[in-house]
This record gives C-alpha cells, sequence and structure tokens, in this order.
C-alpha cells in the first residue's frame, strides 16, 4: 500500500482531541494553520510552563492508523483526530523513522520529524487503559511510545485527506526517534 493521509485535524483550542477536517494548511517553521499548537516557539502548555522560549519542535502531530487497529484489537475504539494529532497516515511507518526525516505531504507541503510524542495521562480521558495500550515494552526492558511522531514545517502548503505521503530524504545514519 502506497502511504497516504487517511486523516486530517486542526483545532484552535486547547483541547485533547482535535476537530476532523479534509484539509490543512501547513505553514513553514510555524505549523497547522488555525491550529492552537502552531507556532515558531513552543505552544504545548506543560512544555510552556517550563521554558515558554524553547523552538517549537511539535507543530505538527502525526499519527499512523495502524495503532487504531492495534488497539482496536485490544478493545479500544479511537478515530482519527482523538488523540490529538493533525495528520492520520496508513502505510508508512512513523515509529521506524529517523529524528530528520523529511516527507512530502501531498504535493507542497514538506515537514521534517523531530522526535515521539511522549503519551500523557489525559489519553485515558478517552477510556480507561487506553495510555497503557499506546506503550509497550522492548525486549531490552526500554519504554516503546507508539502515540505518534512530531514534525516541523519545512515547506507549507495546503494538505487533504486522501493525500499521498513520500519520503524526501532522510539522515545517512539512523537518529532514534526521542520523545520531544
Amino acid at each position: 500500500m502506497h502511504p497516504m493521509i487517511i486523516g486530517l485535524a486542526c483545532d484552535g483550542e486547547h483541547r485533547f482531541s482535535k476537530l476532523p477536517c479534509d484539509s490543512i494548511v501547513l505553514i513553514a517553521g510555524r505549523g497547522v494553520q488555525g491550529d492552537a499548537h502552531a507556532g515558531q516557539l513552543v505552544q504545548h502548555r506543560s512544555r510552556v510552563a517550563k521554558n515558554p522560549n524553547a523552538a517549537n519542535l511539535r507543530q505538527v502531530h502525526l499519527i499512523q492508523a495502524e495503532l487504531f487497529d492495534e488497539l482496536a484489537s485490544k478493545g479500544f475504539v479511537v478515530a482519527p483526530a482523538q488523540l490529538g494529532e493533525n495528520v492520520t497516515t496508513r502505510g508508512i511507518d512513523l515509529l521506524g523513522l529517523s529524528c530528520g526525516t523529511r516527507l512530502r505531504l501531498g504535493a507542497d507541503a514538506l515537514i521534517e520529524i523531530t522526535g515521539l510524542r511522549n503519551p500523557c495521562k489525559q489519553i485515558d480521558g478517552l477510556a480507561r487503559g487506553l495510555m497503557a495500550a499506546t506503550l509497550d515494552t522492548a525486549s531490552d526492558g526500554s519504554l516503546i511510545r507508539k502515540a505518534g511522531v512530531m514534525a516541523v514545517v519545512i515547506t507549507g502548503g495546503e494538505v487533504q485527506v486522501g493525500d499521498a505521503i513520500e519520503l524526501e530524504s532522510m539522515p545517512l545514519a539512523h537518529e532514534p526517534l526521542e520523545p520531544v
């Protein structure tokens, strides 16, 4: 299956879930037009409290729809936008990408992966035990976070549901994703 966008969301308010939509506009260096998390500096409330002058490495949140399939097998029903993501993908292993990987979304937009989304306890507001279901343990005992990846916008453009996702470039050496 060719990687594609199956869901988009944006919300001007700081709410956990976002509002599904058919298209979004990505703005270089800022994020999703009209989204509460857009900006050059960090916009997530917990991060603003720590350092309001930090660069915003969380301009766009992407989640792979394959996570929703996995959660469904555990009895959880989760739809695009409910976990607060802006872009829901299918057919690309987001969690296996290297930090610094660039993805083309649709014809024009280009994003760069900055790291993992660290799931928070608000996920349990959708369903008790859901946060734990988005985590796993690797064979070495380390924590695996499955709640998607974060990115910054390199080149802006309109993105629509059904648009293709293309791997534009990746670093020569794989840099594992860490929470940002």
